[in-house]
């Protein structure tokens, strides 16, 4: 019970002072984020933030600073392990539960 509480109490202290909601928190503990906030999420080891609930496969990978965005792949870790393509027009609901984080994967231009 005291992992709870230390969760709820980091996550009271986060909205306290920058209102931002850390994902990876949130799915780690099984917990659904909450709507209307600022949300922070990792893409490989960079850290992005957003306003916004939902976004493009397109819009995580600018964020991300992965120019031209056609050159990566865009995968989803959810919640357990579970890995999941992301299309580049397909929307991502970051107030859905389990969305850990985001990895990408450069396209190499020499296949086919």
């Amino acid at each position: 019970m005291r992992n709870k509480t230390t969760f709820m109490e980091n996550i009271l202290k986060n909205e306290g002072e920058e209102d931002i909601i850390d994902l990876e928190q949130y799915a780690k503990a099984g917990k659904t984020p909450p709507k209307g906030k600022t949300y922070r999420f990792r893409v490989d080891s960079q850290i992005v933030t957003t306003k916004k609930e939902q976004l493009t496969g397109r819009e995580i990978l600018v964020l991300a600073g992965k120019n031209p965005v056609e050159k990566f792949q865009l995968n989803q870790r959810l919640r357990g392990g579970i890995v999941k393509k992301v299309n580049y027009d397909e929307i991502v609901d970051l107030t859905g539960p389990g969305v850990e984080r985001f990895m990408t994967l450069p396209l190499d231009q020499t296949e086919g």
